[in-house]
């Protein structure tokens, strides 16, 4: 039987493997994900990118040469008071926050913004459920 590695090890691995300081950005960006939603759960998609899933993708953890790139899946949905959205701006969908060395978070608004994707995936799933309650409604009752 083929041995399949979880995806937190696989970031874990990730982690370690960047050895400066795109893996201690990776780490502290992981934690704070984990901080604003406990019930988080990690996932290794598209051959090798860390995301961070509640109800639907809320945001991926992306590292390249010279950043470390959070991207929320929903993010042009967001309000983002502190205007931590530097990146893929133009889009109608995603939103990204690139972190280059050196850079500091502001980690009560990354928190804030983590909070409010997994609100709008929850709420999505709510309006799904309750449609397809509707529904079922108005089938016994024909």
């Amino acid at each position: 039987m083929k041995h399949v590695e979880s995806a937190s090890s696989l970031i874990d691995a990730r982690i370690v493997e960047l050895g400066d300081w795109r893996g201690k950005t990776l780490a502290r960006v992981r934690k704070l994900v984990h901080e604003a939603d406990p019930e988080i759960v990690e996932e290794w998609k598209w051959m090798g990118t860390p995301v961070w899933s509640h109800g639907g993708i809320v945001c991926t953890g992306e590292t390249y040469k010279n950043i470390v790139k959070m991207t929320f899946a929903k993010g042009a949905a967001l309000k983002d008071p502190s205007r931590l959205f530097n990146s893929s701006l133009e889009g109608n969908v995603r939103r990204a926050i690139d972190i280059h060395e050196g850079e500091r978070i502001d980690e009560a608004a990354l928190k804030d913004l983590i909070r409010a994707a997994v609100a709008l995936n929850l709420e999505g799933k709510s309006k799904t459920v309750s449609r397809a309650r509707s529904a079922a409604r108005r089938r016994r009752s024909s």
